[in-house]
């Protein structure tokens, strides 16, 4: 009897443990509609940067030539691409012009290295939390112009679609760190 009573004992002590640490660990809850989206944000630039970070200088301007890729952008391009569209869509929540260059959907021309094509995107995602956080319940849901097109969409709707698009590109890119024999890193885990 006294085993068993020791034994009950010692798991509820470790359950406790365990609830006590799992609620430690549990992040803030978020407080504003801004601080709910940069959660998913600060999710992404994880993954993405990582895996940008993961591929060699001499492999940025690879792109997949078996099957029916012709035209598709290269690794570098993907990145650049993604880092222009985050500029772009902040600007556009925070109702101001973007504060770099971005030349055309792929973004700026100029960046060839692997370290300005990672700097690009890392000041895309920090600009975009600016942006992403300054959304509170009485701008989030108001109209404005949509920065691809002529229709109407709101500041929550632009800040929601950073991480889809950037999920998006992620997919390809993790192809083709694979098809340059590269794990990437999430899945190294």
């Amino acid at each position: 009897m006294m085993k068993k009573t020791c034994g009950f004992w010692g798991l509820a002590v470790l359950f406790c443990s365990s609830l006590a640490l799992a609620q430690a660990a549990k992040p803030a809850e978020a407080t504003t509609v801004g601080e709910a989206v940069d959660h998913y944000l600060r999710n992404v630039e994880h993954e993405f940067v990582t895996t940008a970070e993961a591929m060699p200088e001499e492999k940025f301007s690879f792109a997949p030539t078996d099957g029916d890729f012709k035209g598709v952008r290269t690794f570098g391009q993907q990145v650049r691409h993604v880092g222009a569209v985050n500029y772009l869509i902040a600007a556009t929540i925070l109702q101001e012009k973007p504060p770099v260059e971005l030349g055309d959907e792929n973004g700026p021309e100029s960046l060839k290295t692997k370290a300005e094509i990672i700097s690009f995107l890392k000041g895309s995602f920090a600009y975009a939390h600016k942006a992403v956080l300054s959304l509170n319940e009485k701008n989030a849901l108001q109209p404005m112009k949509n920065p691809f097109g002529t229709s109407m969409v709101t500041p929550l709707e632009l800040a929601t679609w950073i991480p889809g698009h950037c999920f998006d590109h992620y997919g390809q890119m993790v192809e083709y760190l694979r098809m340059n024999g590269i794990i990437p890193p999430a899945s190294r885990k």
